[in-house]
């Protein structure tokens, strides 16, 4: 991004899951932490229920597929409104893949977006399917990830 504006984002990420013993041993401590930033409300996470985590509380692979759903979201609703196609109704249920490596590690195989979108009656139905191609191309946050990341959009017409 050679001469672009740059943008920076502050959180602060709080473990909040000493019972007591801190890290003495894989089961002594809970996952669980808080995230905050100024003048917004605190969001509750934990690991992956799979490693010991809370079930109750987002973890870090969800926030992931929701920021690429929502940042495509996002853009995608910028284009329509640029393109004079009206969006009335947007839902995404994303999904994603995750393998874990052998060393203990893993990485995001996949994330598969499938957007929903309601349009106005006398909208391009073509146009407004093709605009997702634009929105993931332009996703700042599909932009910085090493996974293939599949769009597999509906367009429904305001009933």
């Amino acid at each position: 991004m050679a001469g672009g504006k740059k943008h920076g984002y502050a959180v602060n990420v709080q473990w909040t899951g000493n019972v007591g013993k801190g890290t003495t041993n894989y089961r002594s401590y809970e996952r669980s932490y808080e995230i905050t930033t100024e003048g917004k409300p605190t969001i509750l996470g934990s690991a992956d229920p799979t490693f010991r985590g809370d079930p109750g509380r987002y973890n870090p692979e969800e926030f992931l597929v929701a920021s690429l759903s929502a940042c495509h979201m996002l853009w995608y609703l910028h284009l329509c409104s640029d393109a004079k196609i009206i969006i009335t109704a947007y839902s995404d249920n994303a999904a994603g893949t995750m393998a874990e490596t052998p060393n203990g590690g893993g990485h995001f195989t996949e994330v598969v977006l499938k957007p929903v979108v309601t349009v106005q009656p006398g909208s391009d139905l073509i146009h407004a399917e093709r605009l997702h191609r634009q929105a993931h191309e332009r996703c700042f946050i599909a932009n910085s990830v090493n996974f293939p990341i599949r769009c597999e959009p509906s367009v429904l017409v305001k009933a």
